[in-house]
């Protein structure tokens, strides 16, 4: 399985009833895009203090290296990104696999 993790810090100007509307669009893409297997996200939450101003993060499941490499072009991930990327001050995205346990 391939992970595909991200964490966003928002713009100041951005609302929270803003930021919920593009999580609302966010989800969306299981439906829309195959070979999306799971998409979570949420607020930070820890008293560690270490994330370095990122307020949200998420992590998208896929089965395989293959189907997150069609996602990434895809036409309507590239949509919600038209919509998300203006509203965000910061952005990191990291992916990695999840190794076969047997």
């Amino acid at each position: 399985m391939m992970r595909h993790f991200g964490v966003f810090q928002w713009k100041d100007d951005v609302t929270e009833e803003k930021i919920a509307e593009l999580w609302e669009l966010f989800d969306t893409m299981k439906d829309n895009i195959p070979g999306i297997l799971s998409i979570e996200h949420g607020n930070y939450d820890s008293a560690e203090g270490l994330n370095d101003g990122y307020t949200d993060g998420f992590i998208m499941t896929f089965p395989d290296a293959a189907a997150r490499d069609a996602y990434l072009p895809h036409p309507y991930h590239l949509m919600v990104a038209e919509k998300v990327q203006p509203c965000l001050e910061r952005l990191v995205v990291f992916d990695f696999e999840v190794p076969d346990p047997s």
